[in-house]
């Protein structure tokens, strides 16, 4: 799996975990929802019906959030941070094993005023011939933890933890990536 699909798979398992018996429903490659900025709808037992908006970060060694303000420079598009009708962005940190939910209405809020403060930085994406420039504002995960009321980090079993298994006493072992998984092109930043 790219990374993506793992911060995909991290956000379903606790959105599921979080509130059990909800339902997640994945709408990535839905156009109703490509547009909005929604990758998954969280069905509560309630009924309520809930959209995420998930964020996959490889960076091993960096505390920052990746805010897409332009998905592609090139067409003048705005980026998903801007326009996602989500009410919540997981935000997944891979390689420290930590999901971070942000209510993105009020990150939202309190960035745009404050944007003007964050260093901007580009990355480049490369699908088939195309190359496009996405640009994002780096912001220290500790401004928005002290800032916004609501942000919850959940720490992720690391690769390699023993698990638990419902009906059994032994322990299971979470299986490495398979050696031909293509790596994916890392954001500087």
């Amino acid at each position: 799996m790219g990374a993506a699909d793992r911060a995909v798979q991290h956000a379903r398992t606790w959105l599921q975990s979080a509130e059990p018996g909800s339902l997640v429903h994945d709408v990535q490659e839905d156009p109703r929802f490509q547009h909005r900025g929604v990758d998954l709808l969280w069905e509560l037992p309630s009924g309520e019906v809930r959209g995420i908006e998930v964020k996959g970060d490889r960076q091993p060694r960096r505390k920052r959030y990746f805010f897409e303000l332009v998905s592609n420079l090139e067409r003048d598009t705005p980026g998903c941070f801007l326009y996602s009708g989500a009410d919540l962005m997981v935000y997944v940190f891979l390689v420290q094993n930590e999901l971070h939910v942000l209510p993105l209405k009020a990150v939202r809020e309190w960035f745009l005023p404050r944007a003007k403060g964050y260093e901007l930085r580009h990355t480049f994406t490369q699908t088939g011939a195309i190359r496009y420039t996405t640009v994002g504002a780096v912001v220290p995960v500790k401004d928005v933890q002290e800032a916004v009321p609501g942000v919850k980090h959940i720490p992720l079993p690391r690769r390699g933890d023993a698990r638990q298994e419902p009906a059994s006493d032994t322990a299971v072992a979470e299986a490495p990536p398979p050696a031909h998984e293509r790596p994916e092109e890392d954001v500087p930043y």
